[in-house]
């Protein structure tokens, strides 16, 4: 994940950056002691931050303040259980999170379990327990670890990315989206599809939006991570290791990636694809319209919300997900928390531990699950959400077919500055599949050359 630091004067970055500032290592103490109150010194050798031995209340900062009722009856139950109180504060609507957390922890408000996203780790390095010891880690391929501190975030939800099809729509149409295991098959399900648009009461087969203003997140990132992560292992970074650290793609894997794209352009609705917005494509698909959409799961969100009316009027039709298969052996979405929950070490830290273990167990996962709407990133959990896309993620989980999303760990505004543009472009047929697959090998290594010669300036 991208690392920055928060910086809140000069005194402050030194604290930060101690580990590797030799130079400053004599006023360690003193600057922790004054600007934080805490000693880091001791801090790390263990003689402070056990303090849940004469506390018995937990403090918890969530970042979802729509499932603050649910949390809190998650804090409720603890408590019914365990005796120890679970204090939820929960962020407001629009709040910068992180910058609110900066400031409990100046203040010496900080909570003991707070939340964090993926780039949002590297504000607290050297300041969160490594949970990989903990039971539930066993249970998961979804915790955040970090390759110096170790497991350092908890899932507590976990979203996935896939080409996500009307099941219902599929099965009129004789076709099994799980036999669809490679390029070729796709194309003759698009084909078939295609042939009994006005059969099936399709506007298009596909509902793919390469607009590059406002959802250059959904192709540069979200659509590109199939070509980082589809049918890898959770922990292999081999493609993305070779943007950051090469500025170069694999160009036999991305031309294959390139020419899947194009199918799904060439069977795409030509009234989205190149000035549709986010709202129209999700809506399109609630209403029926389309047999497949690119987006990922937080889209039933959407179908259930403000797009209800029209998918109950489509017949509330059941959905799947399948692989982006533009090569033959890949069978794994890519599926990832949104964010996760983080540990304090000079908090509560064992019992804030004690009550992330809860969370992952039975109890827990029956209110994050079936009261928060969450689905679980736990192999083991056995409920599933409401949620129209719940329980297709749920079983790519349980069947251990999903990949991780490393797209996160790419140069920050890539998507929108460098790879959505050339999306839009390839859609707008001003480039073949072998020109595209160019194009993004030489807006990577500009994308990433151009910031470096900025940071040496």
């Amino acid at each position: 994940m991208k690392k920055e630091f928060f910086c809140i004067g000069i005194g402050v970055t030194a604290v930060l950056m101690l580990s590797s500032c030799s130079k400053v290592d004599g006023i360690k103490e003193e600057l922790t002691d004054k600007v934080f109150g805490i000693n880091i010194g001791k801090l790390a050798s263990g003689e402070e931050g056990n303090k849940e031995t004469t506390h018995t209340t937990i403090k918890l900062f969530n970042g979802k303040a729509e499932v603050e009722e649910q949390i809190q009856r998650l804090a409720q139950k603890y408590k019914e259980q365990t005796g120890i109180t679970v204090e939820v504060e929960s962020a407001k609507s629009g709040v910068d999170v992180q910058a609110t957390l900066k400031a409990y922890y100046l203040s010496d408000k900080m909570p003991d379990i707070f939340v964090c996203e993926a780039s949002s780790f590297s504000n607290w390095e050297g300041l969160l327990e490594d949970m990989s010891d903990q039971a539930w880690t066993k249970d998961t391929e979804a915790e955040y670890v970090d390759k110096l501190y170790g497991t350092i975030g908890f899932p507590y939800a976990t979203e996935a990315i896939g080409l996500i099809y009307n099941a219902d729509i599929l099965s009129k149409a004789g076709i099994d989206a799980s036999e669809l295991k490679t390029p070729d098959q796709v194309r003759k399900a698009f084909q078939d599809l295609d042939a009994k648009k006005a059969q099936l009461g399709l506007t298009a087969v596909v509902g793919y939006c390469a607009e590059d203003k406002n959802l250059s997140w959904s192709t540069g990132n979200h659509i590109f991570g199939n070509y980082i992560d589809a049918g890898l292992d959770r922990s292999d970074t081999t493609y993305i290791d070779m943007i950051n650290n090469d500025h170069a793609l694999d160009q036999d894997r991305m031309l294959k990636f390139s020419k899947f794209i194009g199918l799904l352009q060439e069977y795409s609705d030509p009234a989205l694809l190149l000035d549709g917005t986010y709202d129209d494509q999700v809506r399109n698909f609630a209403s029926g319209k389309y047999a497949f959409v690119t987006q990922g799961s937080w889209i039933g969100a959407v179908m259930t919300g403000a797009d209800v009316s029209e998918y109950d009027a489509a017949g509330k039709f059941e959905v799947g997900m399948m692989p982006y298969v533009f090569d033959e052996g890949i069978d794994t979405i890519l599926t990832n928390p949104p964010s996760w929950w983080a540990v304090l070490k000079e908090g509560n830290s064992e019992a804030s531990k004690a009550f992330l273990e809860w969370c992952a167990e039975d109890d827990g996962q029956k209110i994050l699950v079936e009261d928060a709407g969450f689905v679980s990133p736990f192999a083991s959990c056995k409920y599933v959400a409401a949620d129209p896309f719940a329980h297709v993620v749920s079983n790519y989980i349980a069947e251990g077919k999903t990949s991780n999303w490393h797209w996160m760990n790419m140069k920050e505004g890539i998507a929108a500055n460098a790879l959505g543009p050339v999306f839009h472009s390839y859609a707008a047929g001003e480039m073949s599949a072998d020109s595209f697959a160019s194009e993004v090998d030489s807006a990577i290594k500009s994308y990433y050359q151009g910031g470096k010669e900025v940071q040496n300036g």
